[in-house]
């Protein structure tokens, strides 16, 4: 039980814009804060379609239901029409989604009003410091904005991160037949398993061929693991076939074979069974950081190459992150010049057992922080 004051219900609004990203960690929060927090809990979702592949369970066609204990109710735009009873105790929007302006009269007539909050995307930039709790009142009706930026440092919120999450990690760890019984889930053979075992996550415009040629040719044992859908073109390429889940071609020294999409619980085991990981957007790259492996981050592209700059402040913070590291992400990001893939790679593998310390030292420093989803309770508490 969270020693936290209850609210009695709470509604979070989220238009996929990422794919994945976006409808991830709100699913991720919104189981949180109705397991460890006991809060009635409506998740708005404008693509549903996005969000099974998160949660097989969920039926797209349904305006309503309940999964986990958790309302999901498809958000149609402006089209939805918002009684009394819609209006929650806390209202939270992901990223400056614009939820209906039907709903937010509504929260104009409650008294007293939901404490509203815009839970903005994570970032290692120094500005977002500056910018955490800050309110933002409404220009029509008696309502206050806060803006609660997820974060690095104690002048943020912190990062997502279940109660059970590090003692979950330690228990998967402490026997090996529990990794190969997952990997042999997955449809990985004991071969496969014992070569050196990479997860690949990433946006469809990564150079993932010039690094499948690299892995190729080179002198180790390499088994990359892909879920379905992701970079399908290269991965195609490679395979020579349809990527469908199940499919495995070796060539060289690189096996690549395809996995089903797993659901978030399993998709924390699958990163924790691979040496390296490389994930995108912000989900992924929060569990990577649980996961006490390196990882390399693929981050969501912006115009003007903002994403360049968002990325830099993170490696300049990340003291996990070393120097081979930070090479091949500027690399991987196409924030730099023409890659050497080879060099870029041999650097990265011969660093990866001392990045695995590096990376317990800053899992214990983000944990320091305090959860992002205690922290924003108790920062809604205090405005209610």
């Amino acid at each position: 039980m969270s020693h936290l004051h209850k609210p009695t219900s709470l509604a979070l609004f989220c238009k996929v814009v990422d794919n994945f990203g976006d409808i991830g960690i709100c699913w991720r929060l919104a189981r949180q804060l109705e397991q460890e927090h006991q809060i009635a809990v409506t998740l708005w979702v404008d693509d549903l379609i996005s969000f099974k592949k998160l949660c097989p369970e969920l039926d797209t066609n349904a305006g309503q239901q309940y999964i986990q204990n958790i309302a999901i109710r498809h958000w149609r735009n402006q089209d939805n029409q918002f009684a009394a009873s819609d209006i929650a105790n806390i209202v939270i929007e992901f990223f400056g989604c614009d939820i209906p302006p039907a709903y937010i009269a509504s929260m104009a007539l409650c008294q007293p009003p939901p404490v509203w909050i815009n839970l903005e995307g994570l970032s290692a930039e120094e500005w977002v410091e500056g910018c955490h709790t800050l309110p933002s009142s409404h220009p029509q009706y008696s309502l206050t904005k806060y803006f609660f930026f997820p974060g690095f440092t104690q002048k943020t919120g912190g990062l997502l991160l279940e109660k059970n999450l590090i003692h979950e990690y330690e228990q998967f760890n402490q026997a090996t037949q529990n990794r190969s019984a997952f990997l042999g889930s997955l449809g990985v053979s004991v071969e496969e398993s014992e070569a050196l075992t990479i997860s690949l996550f990433c946006y469809p415009h990564a150079p993932v061929e010039q690094l499948f040629h690299v892995w190729e040719n080179g002198t180790e044992a390499i088994s990359c693991l892909v879920p379905v859908g992701v970079a399908k073109k290269a991965v195609e390429n490679f395979l020579q076939k349809e990527a469908t889940p199940g499919t495995q071609v070796k060539r060289g020294n690189l096996n690549v074979r395809v996995i089903p999409f797993v659901p978030q619980q399993d998709y924390d085991k699958l990163l924790w069974s691979c040496d390296l990981n490389f994930v995108r957007g912000e989900d992924s790259f929060v569990r990577a950081q649980w996961a006490q492996k390196e990882f390399i981050w693929h981050i969501y592209p912006q115009d003007e190459n903002l994403h360049h700059k968002k990325l830099r402040a993170f490696l300049g913070r990340h003291t996990a992150s070393s120097r081979a590291n930070q090479a091949f992400s500027l690399a991987w990001n196409d924030a730099s010049g023409a890659p050497d893939w080879l060099n870029l790679w041999k650097d990265l593998r011969h660093e990866l057992p001392e990045t695995h310390i590096q990376s317990i030292l800053w899992q214990r420093q983000m944990q320091d922080i305090g959860d992002m989803t205690s922290n924003l309770l108790r920062f809604i508490n205090g405005k209610r």
